[in-house]
């Protein structure tokens, strides 16, 4: 008699569906490249990266980093509640998430339009352009974050919710990555 079932491989463990894990990975590589680019260019010009550096609000990304962990503290209660069979207070997990990811994107707009009104676009400096394309980037990340926590709310399973909280993890970790090397290097 032989066992017809498969032994369980290092894909079957990954929490939520693989096609999530495909997108993670290739998000991670974006950025990755993006914030290998920015160092690079930093070596060319370390004192205007300096210069142009101190004009940012870093308390407000500060505060942005705490909401953000929040937030994927959050996701990650969801998924537990989930597992428990407490779906009503996943879903307010998911949506206390939801609602820090909104927290987020306005201290970011607040902090784009003192930019803006200090006439610091895009192409004042090399900096600039980094940091508005990564940061903004990640902004458009949280925002699809937020959209995906609300679609896996209305379908709130264990499996859908960690997907959501997969996706949610990653825009964490790419903000605490960002953060130092944006704000603090």
């Amino acid at each position: 008699m032989t066992d017809s079932a498969e032994p369980a491989g290092m894909l079957d463990e990954l929490p939520g569906e693989l096609m999530m894990w495909v997108l993670i990975v290739s998000e991670l590589l974006v950025f990755g490249a993006g914030m290998a680019a920015y160092l690079g260019m930093r070596l060319t010009d370390p004192a205007g990266f300096v210069e142009a550096q101190s004009h940012l609000n870093r308390t407000a990304a500060a505060v942005n980093t705490l909401v953000l962990v929040s937030s994927g503290a959050l996701a990650a209660l969801a998924v537990h509640f989930a597992e428990i069979g407490r779906t009503a207070r996943a879903r307010r997990a998911l949506a206390g998430a939801a609602v820090l990811g909104v927290v987020f994107l306005v201290v970011k707009w607040m902090e784009y339009a003192a930019k803006a009104a200090h006439g610091i676009a895009w192409d004042t400096h090399p900096f600039f352009t980094f940091y508005y394309g990564l940061t903004g980037f990640h902004a458009a990340h949280v925002l699809a974050g937020i959209v995906i926590l609300g679609l896996v709310s209305i379908n709130a399973r264990p499996r859908t919710i960690e997907t959501g909280a997969a996706f949610w993890h990653m825009v964490d970790l790419v903000w605490v990555l960002l953060f130092p090397v944006i704000y603090l290097l």
